[in-house]
């Protein structure tokens, strides 16, 4: 198939901007590569204190007989659903990697945290910054330098782009991510979002919806809504890191397990045959362009706007919103997955799940089919599906839709476009998934009520002072100010006063869950106020623009007027405020160094 002409323009551009840092990192992991094995080159206390701990056999093996050795990079603790299954998975790993003649070891164990735990509280502030903190400890795991492969075991959402950062700076290891999958389906995620609606008016109280939310999150494995979480996985499959089809198979199944050990089958296959397909050349534009068109085909999460764009710079490729705003003019939204619709993933992957959207993408001319992936066989094989056949592994095509309430093929989409739209104007540059949205909530303009925290705004809520049209401004949010934390416990208040037929919406430098919808909202605003950007210019009665049709985000107020205005600062208070407490201390350097949203919200370069 062809490819689609846009496509093509927006992978050539991003080749031509990214020249010099990409030409400059693959030299970097062509000479790695290049080097002798780590136990051959190594001193011999080096490697005496490298394979100390193994096995006497194993320790034979990678030594004398120089097989080869792969790293194990898990975020396994057992407080999260989704990481506690991982806690199985290197004893697997060490036993297939034995029944190939190799070893494995746990080269680093990564911090793991929940953005659903640290929801509205002040932890959600070191959310953002634990993506570049997990990156760096994949680093010191593999700074010791004696592997010939990666497994990287993550899930969640920042563990994967951490995780991804971490090994592409080991660009020259072939590496492939191991998923855990999601719980089985419990409460509904529309009936729990009624519950939290209820709370958030009072006509519930705490032991109701504690019930509600225990019911939905209730078993090992992650949420089953499309946050970043499953959005992480998708992208995964996507970019042709995982085993095919193995994102969202349930941690309770024992397909999962045969899975996992096709993850070593797979990663011994690279060493072995000599394939050079190193995770660094691996992830060139073509699979950053890939990834993205498989993130707005499925209306995915928000937060990979900021992640990607990381994800991206580690690889030296050089990616903005634009190039996702251009993508998603022409990639049709083949999925509808709560909070896009009110299918959750295990319904997505029984509908056809990510082998039928990257089957439909392919054939459209939507994604790159001459790409490297951890297969031989290439990208067409993430288009079928895994099963069990005589106890042994084997994959099958995905025929039509199973149910196309939930997928679609590119011929008859939910929509004819992508579901994120960039955002400029005189507020700076945000974006908006629209397709939450309902479209009569794609343009909203009203008066700016002012915030300086999500705790005023539910506040005024709470007091019954937002029962109107309003656009609620919620600024000081973003990786300059406070690490930019989620601000999903806003979705509630504000759906309850769209459901009452008032015209809202929501303008912020923070982020949203990428579990959030149905409230149309201006995210991620670049250059955030703490920089100086323009939301610090805004004032309560100032009438605000948000155009998801047109693709603008205005202050209505006189160009003389605006450009006059002094700036709002954030008082030593509020810097005082977002630097102490569980842990905030410790964080102060990533708040002063972090670049902007627009430019991955880096603390590393």
């Amino acid at each position: 198939m062809k490819l689609h002409p846009v496509l093509e323009a927006v992978t050539q551009r991003i080749r031509e901007r990214s020249g010099p840092t990409r030409s400059t990192y693959l030299s970097r992991i062509a000479a790695a590569a290049s080097r002798d094995r780590g136990s051959d080159r190594m001193g011999c206390a080096n490697v005496a204190h490298a394979f100390a701990a193994l096995p006497a056999s194993d320790k034979f093996k990678v030594v004398a007989e120089r097989a080869p050795n792969i790293a194990i990079v898990n975020s396994y603790n057992d407080m999260l659903s989704a990481h506690a299954p991982y806690g199985a998975f290197p004893q697997i790993i060490k036993d297939e990697a034995r029944k190939h003649g190799a070893t494995a070891q746990v080269a680093a164990g990564v911090p793991a945290m929940c953005d659903g735990v640290t929801q509205g509280t002040a932890g959600m502030e070191l959310s953002l910054f634990s993506r570049d903190t997990i990156a760096m400890a994949t680093a010191v795991g593999l700074s010791h330098d004696v592997f010939d492969a990666a497994l990287m075991l993550g899930i969640c959402d920042k563990i994967v782009p951490g995780l991804l950062i971490g090994a592409l700076h080991f660009g020259h290891l072939p590496t492939v991510f191991v998923p855990g999958g999601p719980m089985p389906s419990g409460l509904s995620n529309n009936e729990k979002a009624k519950v939290r609606e209820q709370a958030a008016q009072g006509l519930v109280g705490r032991a109701e919806l504690l019930e509600a939310e225990s019911k939905a999150y209730h078993t090992q494995g992650t949420c089953t809504f499309y946050g970043t979480a499953n959005s992480n996985q998708m992208l995964m499959e996507a970019m042709g890191l995982h085993v095919p089809g193995s994102a969202f198979i349930q941690p309770q199944k024992q397909l999962r397990e045969e899975l996992t050990r096709e993850a070593v089958r797979t990663a011994l296959g690279i060493v072995k045959d000599r394939r050079f397909a190193p995770i660094g050349q691996l992830v060139d534009e073509r699979c950053i362009v890939n990834a993205m068109a498989a993130l707005l085909a499925t209306g995915g999460s928000t937060n990979h706007l900021i992640h990607w764009v990381a994800v991206a710079r580690a690889a030296g490729i050089v990616i903005d919103w634009d190039d996702f705003d251009r993508l998603s003019g022409v990639v049709p939204l083949l999925s509808r997955v709560y909070p896009n619709g009110s299918a959750d993933v295990n319904a997505f992957q029984e509908a056809g799940g990510p082998g039928y959207v990257i089957r439909e993408l392919l054939d459209a001319g939507l994604m790159h089919e001459d790409v490297l992936t951890v297969r031989e066989g290439g990208l067409r094989e993430y288009t079928r599906e895994p099963f069990a056949q005589a106890e042994r592994l084997a994959w099958r095509p995905i025929e039509a839709s199973r149910d196309d309430s939930v997928v679609r093929p590119a011929s008859a989409p939910f929509s004819p476009t992508g579901g994120l739209k960039l955002l400029t104007g005189n507020l700076g540059r945000s974006v908006i998934k629209v397709s939450a949205v309902p479209a009569e909530r794609h343009v909203i303009e009203a008066p700016a009520r002012i915030f300086d925290s999500q705790e005023a705004l539910l506040a005024a809520f709470k007091a019954g002072e937002l029962e109107r049209d309003v656009v609620c401004v919620v600024r000081w949010q973003g990786p300059k100010a406070n690490g930019m934390p989620e601000l999903h416990k806003l979705t509630p208040p504000l759906a309850v006063l769209q459901g009452k037929g008032f015209r809202v919406a929501l303008v912020t430098d923070g982020r949203m869950s990428g579990a959030s919808g149905k409230v149309p909202a201006a995210i991620h605003v670049s250059p955030e106020a703490a920089a100086g950007g323009p939301l610090a210019r805004l004032r309560d009665g100032d009438v605000v623009r948000l155009d998801g049709v047109r693709g603008t985000l205005q202050a209505l107020v006189d160009a003389g007027e605006w450009n006059a205005r002094e700036p709002a600062t954030i008082t030593d208070a509020q810097r005082e405020a977002n630097g102490h407490d569980v842990g905030r201390e410790l964080f102060a350097g990533m708040r002063r160094n972090a670049l902007a949203a627009e430019e991955g919200a880096c603390t590393w370069l």
